[in-house]
């Protein structure tokens, strides 16, 4: 690989990486949370940092509402927004627990959020007011993606709720997710014809909306993230991030055995594996082209022998090309 394909930015968080998102058609500016308390906005390009807001409790996500702002959630249930012009952040609003997941809702130019409290709620940012509140069964929300109309949430108790953006009455349906263990990631496919899901336990699933018999066929799940020990014992790791190709529909995912890999999910084929990053994946984000792929490492207290010393978080930022992203 060239090694101009990859760059290592500079000032990374001292603390996990919780979330990496480019802003909205760009591939230059990437925001990150992290559980020091930080949202950083960096300069992919001169792989500089260019901003920092501390806060008082771990941020858990983020999202960018435009290309200077930025609504994060933190582990004191806030939900703020900053923005990257004048500097100012205000509170939007609080949950009942802490605040897991952060999307920005184009269609109604709101922010959605997703919560331990068993909630998702959503936010006018204009009069910072929550204009909705809606119950996740009995789960606590684990993982949550949104595009366009489309809402899928991944909760505690293994369920999946889809919702409607222009209904929110009532969840379009719930579904048990067809992985035994622990959700870590849901992302919907950008034709909004389904969804991937992973779990703790080396799997992933790929999920299609439509009930009709003859679609739900074409749904599948595959392990991956795994290694032989001595060709004896399998290991396994947490697949802990999914990012889409928004131009191809193929996908990134990054488990704990720090491997990312790239897949076609119509096909049911990997298309490639990046080289051993020193610790796990924890978040991967592609720009909005497709073109530039960050990729988050941190250690994430998941193996049994603690590394001695343990590896400091760092953000890659990788241009992809055609061979690693388009379906053969």
């Amino acid at each position: 690989m060239d090694k101009k394909a990859e760059i290592q930015l500079q000032n990374p968080p001292s603390d996990v990486i919780s979330a990496v998102k480019f802003a909205p058609n760009s591939n230059q500016f990437l925001a990150v949370g992290s559980w020091d308390c930080t949202t950083r906005l960096y300069d992919v390009t001169n792989s500089a940092m260019k901003q920092k807001f501390n806060q008082e409790s771990p941020v858990l996500d983020l999202a960018f509402q435009d290309p200077v702002r930025v609504a994060t959630g933190s582990l004191d249930n806030r939900v703020m927004l900053f923005d990257l012009n004048t500097q100012d952040e205000k509170v939007i609003g609080t949950h009942d627990n802490a605040v897991k997941c952060v999307e920005y809702a184009g269609k109604i130019n709101a922010i959605l959020t997703g919560s331990w409290d068993k909630t998702i709620k959503l936010w006018d940012t204009r009069d910072d007011q929550c204009v909705g509140t809606y119950e996740q069964s009995n789960g606590k929300v684990y993982a949550m993606a949104l595009i366009d109309e489309k809402i899928a949430v991944a909760t505690s108790d293994r369920k999946v709720l889809i919702w409607d953006l222009r209904n929110m009455g009532q969840f379009l349906m719930r579904r048990e997710s067809s992985l035994k263990y622990q959700t870590r990631a849901i992302k919907i496919f950008p034709n909004k014809e389904g969804y991937v899901m992973s779990s703790i336990e080396g799997r992933v699933a790929v999920e299609y909306f439509d009930t009709d018999p003859e679609v739900q066929k074409k749904k599948f799940a595959f392990k991956c993230h795994r290694s032989k020990e001595n060709n004896l014992v399998e290991l396994i790791y947490p697949v802990n991030a999914i990012s889409f190709h928004n131009i191809y529909h193929t996908f990134a995912t990054g488990g704990s055995d720090g491997f990312v890999n790239i897949w076609d999910g119509f096909n049911k084929k990997r298309l490639c594996q990046f080289h051993h990053y020193d610790t796990s994946i924890a978040a991967l984000a592609f720009s909005h082209d497709g073109s530039t792929l960050a990729i988050a490492c941190s250690y994430l207290d998941e193996l049994e022998k603690v590394p001695d010393p343990q590896p400091e978080p760092t953000i890659y930022v990788r241009y992809v090309n055609e061979q690693e992203t388009k379906p053969k």
